[in-house]
């Protein structure tokens, strides 16, 4: 398991984190969000967008927006499972 990214920002309405990636990340890979050491929930990644254009795949160093199942907040960490 290792890091992926942070959330940098996170859309109540629609369910969507603002994630800034330090590693690559595909839709269809697991990941775990957590803050301060907790887990807090898993999930498949199986929306990823840029510039709201959907992507099936992004690289260290862009910025996406997450489809999530649960809220997060700024500051959670993802990691890849």
């Amino acid at each position: 398991m290792f890091k992926v990214g942070k959330v940098t920002h996170y859309y109540d309405k629609i369910g969507v984190a603002v994630v800034e990636l330090i590693a690559d990340l595909s839709v269809g890979e697991r990941i775990r969000f957590s803050r301060g050491g907790e887990d807090l929930f898993e999930q498949v990644v199986e929306s990823m967008q840029v510039e709201h254009n959907k992507i099936q795949s992004a690289k260290k160093g862009d910025i996406v927006g997450l489809k999530v199942d649960k809220p997060v907040r700024e500051g959670t960490e993802i990691f890849k499972v």
